[in-house]
């Protein structure tokens, strides 16, 4: 639990912020650290199995008591033929954080369909002070046909901002 940050209700124009009250701000909610990057090749997949759509990015918190604030952007997501669909899942390491995408492409025809990108964001709770590793996993569900992400060389992002809590 995190520790309760005692601020005043409000600040009035020409007060001082005494010694206290910057001491109370000093901790609250802060960002700690921020890590981004990007990944632009283009990944396929026919299967029901889950596979790395290399969208990947790894953070060591500063505390056990750290949140870390997911933020994703998949960006390029495309499927073939009719019935298949794409699934999107966020992972901090083996463990499955959620699902962000799940019907993303469904249309009954035989056409092809690109539905641009799926975001989702994620505040964890780590509680380690090792590096942990944030990834985002896709497949064709239904084994029906194919699936893409980062079609073309479009850009999928992940940021990690750790936020003291």
């Amino acid at each position: 639990m995190a520790t309760r940050t005692n601020l005043p209700p409000a600040w009035s124009q020409g007060e001082k912020l005494t010694a206290a009250a910057a001491n109370n701000l000093r901790g609250a909610f802060r960002i700690l650290q921020v890590v981004h990057t990007y990944y632009t090749t283009q990944q396929f997949s026919a299967s029901s199995e889950f596979a790395d759509t290399g969208l990947s990015l790894a953070i060591t918190p500063q505390a056990t008591s750290s949140k870390v604030l997911v933020i994703v952007n998949q960006a390029g997501c495309y499927k073939t033929a009719n019935n298949t669909l794409l699934k999107l899942k966020l992972f901090r390491g083996a463990t499955e954080l959620c699902q962000f995408e799940g019907y993303g492409g469904f249309t009954n025809t035989t056409a092809d369909n690109g539905f641009g990108s799926c975001s989702t964001v994620w505040l964890d709770s780590p509680n380690t002070t090792t590096a942990v590793t944030y990834k985002t996993k896709f497949n064709s569900n239904g084994n029906n046909n194919g699936t893409y992400v980062q079609t073309a060389g479009s850009a999928s992002t992940i940021a990690l901002l750790e936020v003291s809590a």
